[in-house]
Order: C-alpha cells, then structure tokens, then sequence
C-alpha cells in the first residue's frame, strides 16, 4: 500500500519508519534541507537510527521527498505536521491548511486521510474535510479520520509498537480502515466513538501534565517561602499507595505538546462559551517559572545581576533530546538578559540555536541548570561556576528549587 505522511518532524518520521515495515511510504517535507538529509539516510530524532533509515532506503520502503506531486495516487496520506502557537500564543494552524491544500492540488483519486496533528476537537470534520473537498477541482469521495500522534522523543520504552493508538473516523468505513492501518504496526488500537473523543482525549492527556506540573511548580514556590525541601515533601507524599501520582517541579515546560496543547483546549472551550479558567492559570504558572528562578539567582547573588557572567547549562526542553520547541531555556534567556546578565548556553546535544554555538562548560560567575543530559556529570557543572542553581533537582550540593 502507498502511504504518503505530510511532515517528515518528530511526529511524522517516527510514523513514516513504523509504517514501512508493511508499507511503502513517502515522507513530504517543505524542508529541503531536512529532505536532503532523510534522503541520505541521516536521521534528525532520537530512536530513529540512520541506519535503520538506510535499511528502508535501500529496501524501497521509505523515499523522502519536498515534490507533492507524489500524493497523486496516495492510497493514504497522514497528516503530520506542527500546530504551534501563533506570535500571540493562540492556535496556529497554518501547516494544517497547507497540507490540506497540497492534497486537494495533487490526490487524484479516493483515499483515507488520517490527521495526526494535534489541534482542538472538530478539526478533521469541521476544517480538514471541508478545506480539502473545496480547493479540490474534482469531487473525489475520500474517507476521514483522526489518530492523534502520542510520540514521546528519547523514550525507548514506548514506542509507535506498543503505545496505544486512539482512532476514529468521520464514518464506520473510514475507522474501520484506519484500524486496519495502525494494526500493522501498533500493539493495541482504541476505538472511540467520534474524531471529536479522539480530539479532546489528546488535549487533555497534556492539559492534565501541565496543570500538574503548574501545582508542583507552585507548590515549589511556597515550600521555599515555609523553608522545607520541596523534593523531601514530594518523597514522602510518594510514599502513599494511591491517591497520588508525582509530578517534579522545573523552570517550566516545553516541547511540542504541553506549552502547547492545553492553548488548543482554552481556545476550544472559550469559543463554545465554556470558561478555562484553570488551564488558563496553569499555563500562567509554569510561564512564570523562568522569570521566579531568575530571580531567586538574583537574590542569592547580591541582589543584581548586571555584568555577571551567567552560563544555562541544557536548553533542548528535555534530558537527552536535542529538540527546544518551546523550551523553559528560551524564557530564563529572556529574563537573565533582561537584568543585564551576560548570557551564553551549554548544550552539545542541541549544539546550535538560535544563531548561537554552544559555550564551554566552565568560567562563569553563575550557572543555571535548565535540562540535564545524561553526558553532562555533575561534577562538571559544580566546577563550571562559583555558584550553581538546579532547577532539576539532580545535582547534590547545590542551590536550586
């Protein structure tokens, strides 16, 4: 079967390379670089080996392509492409109508059509189908349904094989024949009654961690206020059988779902006059982490930062993951050079960004630990400055949360 996946990123490769062991598929990406690379057999995500992808390469299986013309006889074609937020922090679903566009300009005859995207519920049945049946010249009776993508970069131990997969389609056939399809390479497919359960299910699996992590990240902020260990309260409430699950506090959070996806949800519920009052304040929270730990620096170093030489140590937004979509490093940047710091980064796993190089690990006046790899000992970053501050809580010593 011929299966064209639209956004070769995190999402879209990692599905690409699962659906080829029984298919042949076609990764469409408007990034020629990234292209000229997957065509090469270069991987550009973690759990992705090239030479996995050189494997498929060679087999036929896997072709990456920027020519969209490739979706004309598409038997299924997935949609797999980024729904950030917009300047203002609202939804942005941009990749979403261009790829929409691409498939009414080039698929020429019926196909199931899966978005994987994550956006808000009503998505596939109220913009993806009408927006494709009307740029489309001819009318082709294509059949529709979501699975939103649940890809967690760095973790070995689930994977596209045994996480399960959400489905359901704008008609029994369109469900029936995207089980059929994920059956091939997923453990376990979870039925639900309507795209729109899919939709909101995704939402709120990362609307539930961020308004988790919001209550550590304050609770964080009022342990310090009573002087007690927040990490020592946090394991000895652990201790408890049931009734509570851990979360850990941090600078904030990032990546391409949890800063993200709760926004979706808000925007959805406000414009269907329901109040997101608590996802709203969460998102607050866990934004102003950044600027509460720049300032408890501040404080513990004389009360100012100006001229001080200070060293972030990890900005991809998790341990391990060269990705920094929406990471906490970016916002501590921010409020660190607000305050007249001096700022440079160290992170070999990310290596470049944003127009800069990564700094050595040594020299500064004070280092601030954002992400924590696992290359980087601790004993490293203790000796990289005269003052330490982990907003992790890995490294023994130290100050931090």
């Amino acid at each position: 079967m011929k299966v064209v996946v639209i956004g070769q990123g995190y999402v879209g490769l990692s599905l690409a390379v699962a659906a080829a062991g029984k298919n042949r598929v076609i990764g469409i990406d408007h990034n020629q670089e990234l292209v000229a690379h997957l065509k090469a057999g270069v991987s550009h995500i973690e759990g992705i080996a090239s030479a996995e992808l050189k494997t498929l390469i060679s087999q036929g299986r896997y072709e990456a392509s920027s020519d969209f013309s490739k979706l004309t006889d598409a038997e299924v074609v997935v949609i797999a492409v980024p729904t950030p937020l917009d300047t203002a922090r609202k939804p942005d679903l941009s990749f979403i109508e261009q790829a929409c566009k691409a498939i009414a300009e080039n698929v020429k005859q019926p196909a199931l059509i899966i978005n994987e995207s994550t956006s808000y519920p009503g998505t596939l049945r109220d913009l993806i189908k009408p927006s494709i049946e009307g740029a489309s010249r001819t009318v082709i009776e294509h059949r529709y349904a979501v699975a939103p993508e649940r890809v967690d970069p760095g973790n070995p131990e689930f994977t596209q094989r045994n996480t399960p997969r959400i489905v359901a389609g704008l008609t029994a056939e369109a469900a029936q024949e995207a089980k059929a399809f994920y059956v091939g390479f997923c453990g376990e497919i979870v039925e639900v009654s309507t795209p729109e359960v899919a939709e909101a299910a995704k939402l709120f699996e990362n609307t539930f961690r961020q308004v988790n992590i919001a209550l550590v990240n304050e609770f964080a902020q009022i342990s310090h206020a009573l002087g007690v260990s927040v990490y020592e309260v946090l394991a000895a409430a652990d201790t408890k059988p049931f009734g509570f699950m851990k979360f850990n506090p941090s600078a904030g959070v990032g990546g391409h779902c949890i800063p993200v996806d709760p926004t979706y949800l808000a925007s959805a519920a406000e414009s269907a006059g329901a109040s997101a009052a608590f996802i709203r304040l969460a998102n607050d929270v866990n934004r102003g982490m950044a600027e509460y730990v720049v300032g408890r620096v501040e404080a513990d170093n004389g009360g100012s930062l100006q001229g001080k030489s200070v060293l972030v140590v990890g900005v991809s937004y998790k341990a391990n993951v060269a990705d920094v979509r929406e990471s906490a490093a970016e916002l501590v940047i921010e409020h660190l050079r607000g305050r007249g710091a001096v700022v440079s980064w160290h992170d070999d796993v990310v290596g470049r960004w944003r127009g800069e190089s990564s700094a050595p690990l040594a020299g500064a006046d004070i280092a601030i630990v954002v992400t924590k790899h696992d290359a980087v000992s601790d004993k490293a970053i203790v000796a990289s400055a005269r003052y330490v501050f982990d907003t992790t809580g890995k490294i023994k010593g130290v100050k931090g949360l």
